[in-house]
Protein backbone atom coordinates (compact mmCIF):
# COMPACT_ATOMS: atom_id res chain seq x y z
CA UNK A 1 0.00 0.00 0.00
CA UNK A 2 3.19 2.14 0.69
CA UNK A 3 4.08 1.21 -2.57
CA UNK A 4 2.61 3.51 -5.51
CA UNK A 5 1.57 1.90 -9.05
CA UNK A 6 2.83 -1.77 -7.74
CA UNK A 7 0.79 -4.99 -8.00
CA UNK A 8 0.69 -7.72 -5.12
CA UNK A 9 0.87 -11.38 -6.70
CA UNK A 10 -1.48 -13.46 -4.62
CA UNK A 11 -2.97 -16.69 -5.49
CA UNK A 12 -5.00 -17.44 -2.11
CA UNK A 13 -8.58 -16.29 -2.64
CA UNK A 14 -9.11 -14.85 0.77
CA UNK A 15 -6.04 -12.75 0.44
CA UNK A 16 -6.76 -11.64 -3.32
CA UNK A 17 -10.40 -10.88 -1.93
CA UNK A 18 -8.91 -8.60 1.47
CA UNK A 19 -6.39 -6.87 -1.21
CA UNK A 20 -8.59 -6.11 -3.53
CA UNK A 21 -11.03 -3.98 -1.15
CA UNK A 22 -8.39 -2.07 -0.19
CA UNK A 23 -7.61 -1.06 -3.42
CA UNK A 24 -4.64 -2.90 -4.20
CA UNK A 25 -3.45 -4.06 -7.89
CA UNK A 26 -3.72 -8.16 -7.87
CA UNK A 27 -2.37 -10.70 -10.06
CA UNK A 28 -1.87 -14.76 -9.78
CA UNK A 29 1.24 -16.41 -10.56
CA UNK A 30 -0.39 -17.56 -13.84
CA UNK A 31 -1.38 -14.29 -14.40
CA UNK A 32 3.02 -13.33 -13.91
CA UNK A 33 3.31 -16.02 -16.86
CA UNK A 34 0.54 -14.49 -19.09
CA UNK A 35 2.15 -10.71 -18.85
CA UNK A 36 5.48 -12.34 -19.31
CA UNK A 37 4.25 -14.05 -22.41
CA UNK A 38 2.36 -10.89 -24.13
CA UNK A 39 5.69 -8.76 -23.22
CA UNK A 40 8.08 -11.45 -25.36
CA UNK A 41 9.82 -12.67 -21.98
CA UNK A 42 8.70 -16.43 -22.25
CA UNK A 43 8.17 -18.09 -25.21
CA UNK A 44 5.06 -20.17 -24.20
CA UNK A 45 3.06 -20.51 -20.51
CA UNK A 46 2.32 -24.08 -21.21
CA UNK A 47 5.40 -25.39 -19.93
CA UNK A 48 5.03 -23.02 -16.93
CA UNK A 49 1.73 -24.14 -15.95
CA UNK A 50 2.71 -28.37 -16.25
CA UNK A 51 5.46 -27.35 -13.72
CA UNK A 52 2.97 -25.49 -11.50
CA UNK A 53 0.78 -29.02 -11.67
CA UNK A 54 3.85 -31.10 -11.24
CA UNK A 55 4.65 -28.93 -7.81
CA UNK A 56 0.95 -29.54 -6.70
CA UNK A 57 0.12 -25.82 -7.22
CA UNK A 58 -3.61 -26.47 -7.48
CA UNK A 59 -6.24 -24.60 -9.90
CA UNK A 60 -9.47 -24.98 -12.06
CA UNK A 61 -8.89 -26.56 -15.66
CA UNK A 62 -11.01 -23.75 -16.61
CA UNK A 63 -8.48 -21.11 -15.59
CA UNK A 64 -5.54 -23.23 -17.30
CA UNK A 65 -8.40 -22.71 -20.38
CA UNK A 66 -8.40 -18.81 -20.34
CA UNK A 67 -4.81 -18.69 -19.81
CA UNK A 68 -3.99 -19.93 -22.57
CA UNK A 69 -6.34 -18.35 -24.75
CA UNK A 70 -5.25 -14.87 -23.30
CA UNK A 71 -1.47 -15.79 -23.83
CA UNK A 72 -2.95 -16.73 -27.51
CA UNK A 73 -1.83 -20.50 -27.16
Amino acid sequence: METPDSTIILDDYKARMMAEQLGLDVTGTIGVFIKAKLRGIIISIKPYLEMLRRTGFRYYTDIEHEALKQAGE
